[in-house]
């Protein structure tokens, strides 16, 4: 049995809502088999809130990750922060050195490797629908673009958002639909939901499928305990399909590292999922 001592680390998330998040069962676990004193929980955080959560945890030897609605404002509280938090203007880790705030946007790795688990290959020359233009969203762009894809078309319920997401991080390869008739009809390699949509049960689609040409995969960047409502539409039009969870764990696990130096232990974290999913 795990013995968490008076030393131990804490480590948090820090979000709202928070409540559906299962990262405290996949970073537990990742504790318990790497024997690291530590404990990893989720605190319901408002943003007039998040410096002094940010740096109580910092200043008493841990961290944590920032989940939305926070990623773009913990970008102004780091002292010190990684190029892809500088490409994205996102933060999803940080941690403590020497009294400073360090920071990472494990997402975007995260999905990098989460993608080609799916596809078992590189992603290069796909055409891709990404919805959504917050954190999430700039993470995806970004292993995107560096992994080779042909064509990006960012659909956001404010086209203004997307538009700033493109000067940000785009490119000649990425445009913004001006609406949803500018996906009618269209051919996709890849649909990506980077909104939150779905993390409510009664939450409507993040787009409607049926409406495309054709559709080769789905990621549904939600995660949850069951299916999410947009991966069942996609199978239920006989599209492969996969929901947030890998992501998390791939994300998870390079957020492990750096607060641990050492590499966290993907399939431990993989099977903490089985058994929670398989337990609800």
């Amino acid at each position: 049995m795990r013995v968490i001592t008076s030393n131990a680390r804490i480590l948090a998330l820090l979000g709202n809502p928070i409540d559906h998040s299962l990262s405290p069962v996949i970073q537990n676990a990742a504790l318990r088999e790497t024997g690291m004193d530590g404990i990893y929980v989720s605190l319901r955080c408002e943003e007039q809130y998040l410096m002094q959560f940010m740096h109580s945890l910092v200043r008493s030897g841990g961290g944590g990750n920032i989940t939305i609605p926070h990623k773009e404002k913990a970008v102004s509280l780091l002292d010190e922060y990684s190029e892809a938090v500088e490409r994205t203007g996102a933060c999803n880790t940080f941690w403590g050195i020497d009294g400073k705030i360090y920071g990472d946007n494990t997402d975007v790795e995260g999905f990098r490797r989460a993608l080609r688990y799916f596809l078992g290959e590189s992603p290069k020359g796909l055409k891709v629908l990404l919805v959504g233009a917050g954190g999430a969203a700039r993470a995806v762009l970004v292993a995107l673009l560096d992994d080779g894809v042909e064509d990006v078309l960012i659909l956001n319920r404010s086209t203004e958002r997307a538009q700033a997401v493109v000067r940000l991080i785009g490119g000649e390869r990425v445009r913004v639909a001006e609406s949803y008739l500018d996906i009618r009809d269209n051919n996709f390699d890849l649909v990506v939901n980077a909104t939150s949509l779905g993390i409510g049960l009664e939450d409507k689609l993040p787009v409607d499928l049926s409406k495309m040409a054709s559709v080769g995969l789905v990621m549904d960047l939600v995660c949850r305990t069951g299916t999410t409502p947009f991966v069942k539409s996609a199978e239920d039009l006989g599209i492969r399909a996969m929901d947030g969870r890998e992501m998390l764990i791939q994300q998870g696990s390079v957020a492990f590292e750096r607060w641990w130096k050492k590499p966290g232990p993907v399939e431990i974290m993989r099977c903490s999922l089985v058994d929670t999913v398989t337990n609800k």
